[in-house]
């Protein structure tokens, strides 16, 4: 099964619902299935009309550990207060005790305590599930917990999810979180080919270098889709000169149209109604097949 991921760098820049469109029009060409990578805010289920009834399953994930105090054992020699790098400890009535929502899991405070009065236990940090929709290929989704941490390890237990449920699917569709950290990188690696949404902005062009040199880092095949490059044609046509250099062929430009904030509205993709971007996401379809 051949990994196409689509990512952005910039957050705002239209790519969960190009990811719903694109997918709809591959769908029509070959078996697929989808995995919403981004899951501090997974949101491509939406996009699709899925709601938080339609999920088939949601089961607890552990990616991650926090630390757990023996306050019997606790000498109150401060170790491991002084050298957690999170701040994530707090001292009170002269022991220690977690924040909330500060433990990283890294592990140092277990590593300094002389009198091994900490211990570092596994907790539930996200979710998983899957959903089919109504187009005929399933959506494989995480949430990670509030105030949690692990989030490229989420991803590649989304990426897991989906490929034991792939059955005879031909294409793995990755939707990536925005900007460069761990879930974008999780997201980007093993991948076989990369579409990179942008839009013709100073930001975009920007957090576009930037995603860019990401999917250059793990050599994957890459093409730039320029959203809403008619609100600024002169910087549309500095990301394209960019983006050859650097390259990243044009898969395509999409114009500014109100008919994606309609269809968001009502839950679903803009290719359903519109035969204008039907043939829009049919013809990027076609070109993505001919590239993977």
């Amino acid at each position: 099964m051949k990994k196409l991921v689509i990512l952005s760098g910039k957050g705002g820049v239209g790519k969960s619902s190009i990811t719903a469109s694109l997918a709809i029009s591959l769908s029509g060409k070959k078996r697929i299935i989808c995995a919403d990578c981004d899951v501090d805010a997974p949101n491509l289920a939406l996009v699709l009309g899925i709601r938080e009834r339609d999920f088939k399953e949601w089961k607890a994930l552990s990616t991650n550990q926090k630390a757990v105090f023996d306050q019997e054992k606790c000498n109150s020699c401060r170790k491991c207060f002084d050298s957690c790098h999170f701040k994530a400890i707090e001292w009170k009535d002269n022991r220690p005790c977690l924040e909330e929502f500060g433990c990283e899991g890294c592990g140092v405070c277990e590593l300094v305590c002389p009198v091994n009065a900490i211990k570092m236990t596994d907790i539930e940090n996200a979710k998983i599930g899957f959903a089919e929709t109504e187009y005929g290929f399933k959506v494989v989704s995480a949430q990670l917990g509030i105030g949690e941490s692990g989030s490229g390890k989420i991803v590649a237990k989304v990426k897991e999810k989906a490929g034991a449920l792939a059955c005879d699917s031909k294409l793995l569709i990755v939707d990536s979180a925005a900007g460069i950290g761990c879930p974008v990188i999780a997201s980007v690696a093993g991948s076989d080919y990369a579409i990179l949404v942008t839009e013709p902005t100073p930001s975009g062009f920007s957090d576009l270098k930037r995603a860019l040199d990401v999917v250059k880092h793990f050599g994957i095949p890459r093409s730039i889709l320029i959203n809403k490059y008619d609100i600024n044609k002169e910087y549309c046509k500095k990301i394209e000169d960019y983006s050859k250099k650097q390259g990243a062929e044009l898969l395509g430009r999409i114009p500014y149209d109100k008919a994606f904030v309609d269809a968001l509205v009502n839950l679903r993709p803009v290719v359903i109604g519109s035969k204008r971007f039907q043939d829009l996401f049919d013809g990027l379809a076609e070109d993505v097949c001919r590239k993977i």
